[in-house]
């Protein structure tokens, strides 16, 4: 069974920062991508970046020059180095595995930036 469990949500004041983790734990053989999607209060949940097994990323444009993505492979680890948060990145952040063709989500992490 795979587990991904997130951390290093919180509140912080517009302009700072925070990082976020992921660690995929359980049966992995081959992990293709990890990455971080966002929910915001009655909206959708939107992507917000993404890093392959060969480290290639991609990021929303709202996050693009903000937010850093990188990956541990020998850990099954994924990082999200949030800077220059705003208000509006305030949401529920879930990390996402694709592993051999199946799609696994974490339990979220709340990120509230205060204005």
């Amino acid at each position: 069974q795979v587990q991904l469990v997130e951390s290093g949500g919180g509140l912080v004041q517009t302009g700072g920062s925070l990082r976020l983790s992921c660690a995929a734990s359980g049966r992995i053989f081959s992990i293709y991508s990890m990455g971080w999607y966002r929910q915001a209060p009655g909206k959708q949940r939107e992507l917000v970046a993404t890093i392959t097994s060969d480290s290639s990323t991609n990021y929303a444009d709202s996050v693009k020059g903000r937010f850093t993505i990188s990956r541990d492979n020998a850990k099954n680890t994924a990082y999200l180095q949030m800077n220059s948060l705003k208000p509006e990145d305030t949401a529920v952040y879930y990390c996402h595995m694709i592993e051999k063709f199946m799609n696994y989500w974490g339990q979220g992490t709340q990120v509230t930036v205060s204005s």
